[in-house]
Formats: C-alpha cells, sequence, structure tokens
C-alpha cells in the first residue's frame, strides 16, 4: 500500500496527492490560480471536505451549511479541466468535465464555474452546468 502522501491526486493531474491539492486542503496554501482551486474543490468533493469547500466558495454566494453525507452513494472518478481563461486579475472562469458513479452508474457533469480573487485568494463563485449535478 502506498504512503499516505504519495497516493495519486484525485484531480488527475498525475501528482502526488501531497504535492498537489493536499497542499491546499491540508497544508493551508491558497491555490495561486482559478484553475488549481478548481482541481482542490473537486479532491475535497472526492474525499468528502466540506470545511474546505465552505472555505473556498465566495461569501456572496457560499451555502450556509453542506451536507456530503447526503451524497454517500457517489463516487467521484475522474476530472478532466477543457479551458482555464483569466481575463483581469480578479476573475476567472474554469470549464471543466467530472465523472462520477452512484449506485454502480458512470454519469459526467460539465461546468464552466466563475471565480473571484480577493485580498490574494480565489474563491468559487457559482458556475453554469451543461448536465445534471449531483
Amino acid at each position: 500500500m502506498a504512503k499516505e502522501g504519495l497516493k495519486p491526486c484525485p484531480c488527475g493531474s498525475g501528482k502526488a496527492y501531497a504535492a498537489c491539492c493536499g497542499r491546499h486542503l491540508d497544508g493551508g496554501v491558497p491555490p495561486a490560480t482559478a484553475e488549481a482551486l478548481m482541481r482542490s474543490r473537486y479532491s475535497a468533493y472526492a474525499l468528502g471536505n466540506a470545511p474546505y469547500l465552505l472555505d473556498s466558495w465566495h461569501a456572496s454566494t457560499r451555502p450556509a451549511a453542506l451536507d456530503l453525507a447526503g451524497q454517500a452513494a457517489l463516487k467521484w472518478i475522474g476530472l478532466k479541466v477543457l479551458r482555464h481563461e483569466q481575463p483581469d486579475d480578479g476573475h476567472a472562469i474554469v470549464e471543466f468535465v467530472a465523472r462520477y458513479k452512484v449506485n454502480g452508474r458512470a454519469f459526467k457533469m460539465q461546468e464552466t464555474s466563475r471565480f473571484v480573487r480577493e485580498g490574494g485568494r480565489w474563491f468559487y463563485v457559482d458556475g453554469d452546468s451543461a448536465d445534471g449535478a449531483p
């Protein structure tokens, strides 16, 4: 069995978790780009880390709570980033496809997400889903 720090990152970067999203989820290092934030949020969903998701959600759109326990049958299985655009220093969009399974049946979700940078940190604002989201 691989050591915890050497396990592959759920975001699909090909890097070890500790060298990729683990720096953000476990180490408190803010992601440097909106794409890195989106990847870390995918990993947080895959690992059931609701506090990280809420902390990285912009205050203007953040839900009061996030119940990931209700998604126990959902298993995140892959992420593909389609594009990352940063038109200025404080705004970015990331389009991605996330694949998941529910009770063994595969699904995909495509979203174009909006991000803002405030105080040097990126935050997820909202997104437009091209198909059904979990």
